[in-house]
């Protein structure tokens, strides 16, 4: 793009602003004129052949309407950022994250082969519901950062007509300075030592005036030129501020591209193969579930028959009428037949003792009876 033309002017007027290609300011020490083309250094030399500084007015508007195109543009570059809100699309990147991570396309099952078939016959519909759900919002959310993301990039654009227009301001303050320096010089140089000179030769007050006047002229005149140097630092550092700003705008243009290029398709491909593998996995746990219990049967069947098993070989191997039962009986019997035995013994030997008693007592009765007859 071609540069602008600078043109200088006593002028207070401000021109109308254009948008120019400009070289970035040189950040090491270098001369004011380094910043300049040829062309431009024969308009400096030819605008100090316009500068009277004997005019009052030409001092006061010296370099105003490029101070005033500095001004101008800083407001038009705050109300740019100041409309610009980066905090807001940090929200919605914020927002989607945790869309993202709320959704879980895998959840804790219930156990037991009831529960499962019980669970399993809505899952797959709920499953879908919920991505369907969460896909909506994510949609939301993507699409507004898709108008952000279009309006980082306008901003980027409007930054980098900021950025050129900052820098021909520069050179066109830099061209006032420039000249103004040239001419103080001049004058310094050349005409008031002319008036000072003549003054002390005629040592009229008039001619003392005349160089008095000029003197303060200059003074003022280096003022105005040390005010435009303040000018001009502020647009030197306004050119890497610009670039700051169109920076962060870019970093957050990239970081919305990356998010809806990369995030976004690696979670709609995560969702998308969780859903396929969904039928594959209820196979799988049905399976699972039905060997479960299938082994768990086969082991309760095994004990049981172990169990009876052993039992009825127990009983089948026992006799109809236990040994054990036999020597209870066989000993009581045989303690019966000790009682009987005793019980008769004792039986004989108290009539014996009897059948002695009667004997007694019968040979006494006799006795007695005898003893009575005679």
């Amino acid at each position: 793009m071609a540069e602008e033309k600078i043109v200088l002017t006593l002028n207070e007027e401000v021109e109308e602003e254009k948008k120019v290609e400009m070289p970035e300011i040189p950040q090491n020490s270098y001369s004011e004129e380094d910043i300049l083309t040829e062309e431009q250094k024969k308009q400096v030399d030819e605008f100090v052949k316009q500068i009277d500084l004997t005019q009052s007015n030409v001092v006061l508007q010296y370099g105003s309407a490029a101070q005033r195109k500095i001004a101008n543009f800083s407001d038009n570059t705050l109300q740019s950022v100041k409309t610009k809100d980066l905090g807001e699309t940090g929200e919605m990147l914020s927002d989607l994250i945790v869309e993202l991570k709320g959704f879980d396309a895998i959840e804790t099952e219930q156990k037991g082969i009831a529960a499962f078939f019980k669970k399993q016959s809505n899952k797959a519909s709920a499953l879908k519901s919920k991505y369907d759900a969460a896909e909506k919002n994510v949609d939301r959310i993507v699409h507004s950062l898709e108008d952000h993301q279009i309006q980082l990039m306008k901003d980027i654009e409007l930054l980098d007509q900021l950025y050129e227009k900052n820098m021909t301001n520069f050179k066109e303050l830099t061209m006032y300075i420039l000249a103004g320096k040239k001419k103080l010089k001049e004058v310094r140089e050349n005409e008031l030592p002319v008036l000072i000179e003549k003054a002390q030769r005629s040592g009229l007050a008039e001619d003392s005036q005349k160089a008095n006047d000029l003197a303060g002229l200059c003074e003022r005149f280096e003022k105005k030129i040390y005010d435009l140097e303040l000018t001009r630092n502020v647009a030197l550092q306004m050119g890497p501020q610009i670039r700051l700003v169109q920076n962060n705008d870019t970093l957050m243009t990239e970081k919305i591209q990356s998010t809806i290029v990369n995030t976004i398709l690696l979670w709609k491909s995560q969702m998308v193969i969780a859903l396929g593998l969904h039928h594959s996995q209820q196979a799988i746990k049905a399976q699972q579930a039905v060997d479960e219990m299938t082994n768990s049967l086969l082991r309760k069947n095994a004990d049981t028959l172990k169990q009876a098993t052993i039992e009825v070989a127990r009983e089948s191997e026992k006799g109809i009428v236990d040994i054990e039962t036999l020597k209870h009986t066989n000993s009581q019997l045989i303690s019966t037949l000790d009682e009987v035995v005793k019980i008769q013994d004792e039986g004989r030997q108290k009539r014996q003792e009897a059948e002695m008693e009667l004997a007694r007592i019968e040979a006494e009765l006799k006795n007695k009876l005898l003893e009575i007859h005679k």
